[in-house]
């Protein structure tokens, strides 16, 4: 338990951390990405407005670059241009402004641009946009290949710290994971502790007061008074017993021996004894076992599930109700499930309790039946001892189902 505990901290924390990591070295990484695209389409803006060149600086008529853009692009900037006719024909290219492209490769780019039929993006390392002009279309291709380096750089440089610090992280709250869950540890061992003592140190003097009980009917007779003592001595003997069966189960769920055995007989038989009870209380019971199947688990355990299970469903069906047992193989899972109809309305929010300690969803039916609310707490530790899961169910509010799940 206290293993789990820690575990579930460890793996709670590291997402945690990673999700932030992540979202912070994602949006970094975004926003340089953007810079790098809109620097570029600034650089097109302008050269596309001049017919694939950067504008005259020299005289009174020189052009001017935007506010934002440095007057040394034009002299860092490696870029080429593809004149084509209206007919879509290449016509002429300007390669003078770089050295890495030739006249056959300009023509490929256009050619591989044409193909997208898109107006702007990249293709490799070149940024392109496809623009009009008169009496025809150009298009312009812009070196961020540099741009792109740094961009790419920057990229694995903070994932790798991103992910170096995760690691870091890890190990410190690994080794620190102990100190922080001590606190609940030892008040989970205390409350273990408390439980197991007082159940044993309040048997005996149960046992003595059922005696008297008894000692004094013999005496006096029949006594209304003594029937209510041996009554609720004896549901106190019974809430004793399922509170040191709880600890024990959530203490040895780590512990638990556990061998190959056939859980479609084991629960075939566990099952055949509520069939007489249940038609005794004319209530209908339809029992589905899948034959032959085997679980690694306790077998012991198991049986005391579907107890807990049938039990359940004895206690709160209304005569004439209906109770089903299934077993079934799907995939790599077996699903053991009871359902029995409901004498009272079930609401969906209080399905999600059931297998809470002492929860009850109707105090007086509980009262009637003798139940605590610690059979289905009980069950949810012995499945989980087991690896599995388990959890309830209502299509329409009339009916309960209770489904425990065990991995293969």
């Amino acid at each position: 338990m206290i293993r789990k505990l820690k575990l579930k901290f460890v793996v709670l924390a590291m997402t945690a951390l990673f999700a932030l990591l992540t979202m912070i070295v994602t949006g970094m990484n975004l926003i340089n990405y953007g810079s790098v695209v809109e620097e570029a389409d600034m650089i097109l803006s302008v050269l596309s407005q001049n017919k694939g060149a950067f504008p005259d600086f020299e005289g009174e008529q020189g052009g001017r670059l935007p506010h934002n853009m440095s007057p040394e692009t034009p002299y860092e900037s490696r870029y080429f241009s593809v004149f084509l006719n209206e007919s879509g024909e290449i016509i002429s290219t300007d390669i003078s402004k770089i050295a890495s492209v030739n006249y056959d490769s300009a023509v490929e780019y256009a050619q591989t641009v044409l193909n997208r039929n898109e107006t702007q993006g990249f293709i490799g390392e070149y940024r392109y946009i496809f623009c009009s002009e008169q009496n025809g279309s150009r298009m312009i291709f812009l070196d961020c290949g540099r741009r792109l380096d740094f961009f790419y750089n920057f990229l694995y440089t903070s994932a790798g710290m991103a992910l170096a610090g995760l690691i870091v992280v890890f190990f410190v709250i690994f080794i620190l994971s102990g100190k922080i869950i001590k606190p609940i540890a030892e008040s989970y061992e205390k409350q273990k502790r408390f439980i197991a003592d007082a159940g044993h140190e309040i048997k005996t003097p149960l046992t003595i007061i059922n005696a008297n009980a008894d000692i004094l009917e013999m005496e006096i007779g029949e006594n209304e008074s003594l029937a209510d003592i041996q009554q609720q001595t004896k549901r106190l003997k019974a809430l004793t017993n399922d509170l040191v069966l709880l600890a024990r189960m959530e203490e040895s769920e780590e512990t638990m021996q556990k061998i190959e055995f056939p859980i479609s007989e084991v629960v075939a038989e566990t099952a055949h004894p509520f069939r007489t009870l249940a038609l005794q209380q004319g209530k209908e019971f339809v029992c589905s076992i899948q034959p032959m199947l085997t679980l690694k688990g306790n077998d012991k355990a198991i049986q005391q599930l579907v107890s807990i299970f049938m039990d359940n469903a004895l206690k709160y069906s209304p005569p004439g109700g209906t109770i089903t047992l299934n077993l079934v193989k799907q995939n790599r899972s077996l699903y053991l499930s009871v359902f029995n109809t409901a004498e009272t309305e079930i609401r969906q929010e209080q399905l999600s309790h059931v297998f809470d300690r002492f929860y009850r969803t109707d105090a007086s039916r509980n009262s009637e039946t003798g139940g605590h609310g610690i059979g289905l707490s009980v069950a949810k530790a012995i499945v989980t001892a087991h690896g599995g899961r388990i959890h309830a169910s209502s299509q329409d509010g009339r009916s309960f189902r209770v489904t425990a799940v065990f991995p293969l």
